[in-house]
């Protein structure tokens, strides 16, 4: 999958399939919802994806100020986006997830060991316009996020994406980005 840059970190690497990241400063991708003001200007490292299909990373980094964050992202167009992965807030890990849907986000979040700094393991998968987001950390196993819906388009923008809102810095490796044919709609298997 051929990839590009919106909003190109100032330093980046990419070699043996492992992509580097050091986040500029007050980037991220929020829309109105509680906070009212609108940024959209977090990195996003995107190929184009067609259909159904199913994108996994493995994220690592040393998250330390509030909403420190890094995972994936679908992105249909500025109005309609998931955003998914680790976020620093509370003092705490959490996976958190952002949908947005015509114009306005929705965040929602649930606590993970601090180990999830390092070799978390991301999978969102797109079932016509509903979306599956996992994670899995050194239990082994998948842990459902979130299933949200998104208004389906046949080609989305997908990719790995990092934000610091409150700072400049944090350093994201980004390895084992794949996209390949969706998985399996069984929810319990």
């Amino acid at each position: 999958m051929s990839m590009e840059w919106m909003n190109e970190p100032p330093t980046w690497s990419h070699e043996n399939g492992t992509i580097v990241v050091t986040t500029g400063d007050n980037t991220d991708f929020w829309s109105r919802t509680f906070y009212g003001f609108r940024h959209s200007t977090g990195h996003l490292r995107y190929g184009v994806a067609t259909g159904d299909f199913s994108v996994e990373v493995t994220v690592s980094a040393s998250y330390e100020q509030l909403y420190d964050q890094a995972g994936l992202m679908l992105l249909v167009d500025d109005e309609n986006w998931l955003k998914c992965g680790i976020e620093y807030t509370d003092s705490a890990m959490h996976f958190s997830t952002v949908v947005t849907r015509d114009g306005y986000s929705d965040w929602s979040q649930q606590i993970v060991a601090n180990e999830a700094r390092k070799n978390l393991r991301i999978r969102l998968t797109r079932h016509q316009e509903a979306l599956r987001v996992q994670f899995k950390t050194h239990t082994g196993y998948w842990t459902m996020a979130r299933l949200a819906m998104l208004s389906y388009v046949k080609d989305v923008k997908v990719g790995v994406m990092c934000c610091t809102p409150k700072r400049a810095g944090l350093v994201v490796k980004f390895e084992d980005f794949v996209v390949a044919p969706a998985i399996s709609r069984d929810l319990h298997e």
